[in-house]
């Protein structure tokens, strides 16, 4: 990198998810017309499909790959060349985005690079995934960048500025001169809770909310919880599933008045292990993520804290290890409510079928992962502890808890095709075909960040 020339740079995070993790389907996406653009984005379309469609058919656009990212870059492609004849305009530029918005449904965050005019970022209508600016002043002049969570800018040091609202562009020109303007059409800011659950790291700020504090008032509210079920609890010892959890569950032990403990060291170069695209690759990362300190767990009642519960295949095999330490009994409890539903806006929660908590009862799945007790968050307790600080936020995307997604697009027959796209054996099967007829339902994105320096 450091070999690169220029004063505008883009990059993109991703892991292979509903799309292929194939490198043809890397991000940033380009386009040579108009003017070369490439596009990072971070999210999921629900309507890619038909979409891809209408490109090639009546917007006469190719497409090289079946991810949604390279979908939304020739919408964005078309509707510019369609205004633009010379040097793109801001109002040009921002009309552009707004037909983007008409056309296209789902969760997104994105960022464009129209070659030797500047960078442009905007955000889906519903404002579901996260994305803010910042600025920095140096001796040359200002500074801007663009990222899905605040740390990305605390870390470079870039001032936060504030968050792009719902349906909002913004266009950075490569002289500095920065513009933006809001969606004309109908908004409704409602981001993904499950941002605040487990995805962001603690340290960010997203719409003017700590993902800190908020994991504290979990801890609070499930402490709440567990002493209103099981007022004659016999908990000995509270010990979290580093690390997302770990500042709910010093809450937890706060509040319940017990001993709070590290029982469990993680080995720091295992991925996440709810992404990873087989069975088998997860159960075996467990092992390898995770070790047990027997002392914290030999002849104790233990009370395990996770952020969620996913596929249960995480938590049925720590549950066992803490058996193996010495535990008398092992409770668990999740900060977040039964995950139930897909989410289809950008988090890869797999297919319905793999979350261990469709169609079964706390009961079940307490005897599927082998708890002695299950305590889940429930839902209205999720929302008061993440909506705590900002009253301009309507609603969250909750879909993965309550099955209510945001778009009206999401239809059973959708989440049937989803199903088919997002399980083991349709992932397994895309890793060993070089070539598909049918390409996967879109392709969810972790992270984009950018910068412009003048």
């Amino acid at each position: 990198m450091l070999s690169l020339t220029g004063n505008v740079g883009m990059g993109h995070v991703r892991y292979p998810t509903a799309g292929s993790s194939k490198s043809s389907e890397a991000q940033p996406f380009y386009v040579n017309s108009p003017y070369g653009i490439c596009l990072a984005h971070n999210g999921n379309l629900t309507n890619h499909e038909e979409l891809a469609e209408l490109l090639t058919r009546e917007d006469l656009r190719h497409l090289n790959t079946g991810s949604d990212s390279e979908v939304l870059l020739n919408v964005f492609a078309h509707e510019l060349q369609s205004r633009t004849n010379g040097r793109p305009t801001a109002t040009q530029i921002f009309d552009a985005v707004d037909a983007v918005h008409n056309r296209c449904s789902g969760g997104y965050a994105v960022v464009a690079m129209i070659i030797g005019y500047g960078i442009v970022a905007f955000r889906d209508p519903n404002g579901i995934r996260p994305i803010l600016i910042g600025e920095r002043e140096t001796s040359l002049g200002m500074e801007y960048m663009v990222a899905s969570e605040s740390v990305a800018l605390a870390t470079l040091g870039f001032r936060n500025i504030r968050d792009l609202l719902p349906g909002e562009a913004i266009f950075i020109e490569n002289e500095g001169v920065v513009h933006s303007r809001e969606y004309s059409g109908q908004t409704s800011y409602s981001p993904c809770i499950f941002e605040f659950v487990y995805f962001a790291r603690p340290d960010s700020i997203i719409d003017k909310l700590s993902v800190y504090k908020a994991r504290l008032r979990m801890g609070e509210q499930l402490a709440g919880q567990i002493v209103r079920e099981w007022p004659d609890h016999d908990i000995d010892v509270v010990i979290p599933i580093p690390d997302t959890s770990r500042t709910a569950a010093v809450q937890v032990a706060y509040h319940l008045g017990v001993k709070y403990r590290e029982g469990f060291i993680k080995n720091r170069y295992i991925g996440r292990t709810f992404i990873m695209p087989g069975q088998a690759e997860r159960t075996e990362s467990v092992r390898r993520k995770l070790n047990a300190i027997d002392l914290e767990f030999r002849g104790k009642n233990v009370l395990l804290v996770d952020d969620s519960i996913v596929r249960g295949t995480t938590s049925r095999q720590i549950i066992r290890m803490a058996r193996e330490a010495g535990a008398r009994r092992v409770y668990f409890a999740s900060a977040a409510p039964p995950v139930r539903y897909p989410n289809v806006y950008g988090i890869d929660m797999p297919a319905a079928s793999e979350l261990i908590a469709n169609g079964r009862t706390v009961e079940q799945i307490e005897e599927l992962i082998g708890a002695d007790r299950l305590i889940y968050q429930d839902l209205h307790g999720l929302i008061r502890s993440v909506r705590h600080d900002n009253s301009n936020i309507r609603k969250f995307d909750t879909s993965c808890f309550s099955g209510e997604y945001v778009t009206d697009d999401v239809t059973p027959d959708y989440l049937s095709a989803l199903e088919k796209a997002r399980s083991n054996d349709a992932k397994g099967s895309r890793e060993v075909v070089t070539d598909s007829a049918s390409p996967p339902v879109g392709s969810d994105h972790q992270d984009v960040r950018t910068a412009i320096q003048v």
